[in-house]
């Protein structure tokens, strides 16, 4: 499974809106510039997830978006299967060889496991330790 620029552009919209929250609405405008990204794109982005009603807009000069719900109440896994759509790296087939058919759902169980318990206040408030090492998996 490849998480797009959509997912990881709505990620990003999320985390900032949860590190102002309780502040207020915040311009896409402020968000794009903050983070170098183009605010069109955003605007494309932020519909799906006001009307999934993870964020609620509000107009005016001192207007833009907002968290409709707490942080601690939003997981990663509602705003990827908002703007990704349904949570499955491989399409499991049920004629396929049930180690294989097995080894598919464990995959996709683990996947999801880690979206559902990843709250966006755990994200927005993530502090690197440094001790992570990273690695390219090729599938």
């Amino acid at each position: 499974m490849k998480i797009s620029t959509k997912g990881r552009y709505g990620l990003t919209i999320m985390m900032a809106l949860a590190k102002k929250y309780g502040e207020g609405p915040i311009s896409l405008k402020s968000i794009a510039k903050d983070h170098k990204l183009s605010e069109h794109y955003l605007e494309q982005l932020i519909a799906p997830l006001r009307n999934a009603q993870l964020v609620k807009s509000v107009r005016g000069a001192y207007g833009g978006y907002m968290l409709a719900k707490e942080p601690q109440d939003i997981t990663a896994g509602d705003i990827i299967r908002v703007l990704e759509g349904p949570i499955s790296p491989v399409e499991v087939v049920d004629d396929e060889e049930p180690a294989k058919r097995d080894l598919w759902i464990k995959i996709r169980d683990a996947v999801k496991d880690v979206l559902d318990n990843t709250t966006l206040h755990d994200l927005a408030t993530y502090e690197d330790q440094g001790d992570q090492e990273y690695y390219m998996f090729y599938i």
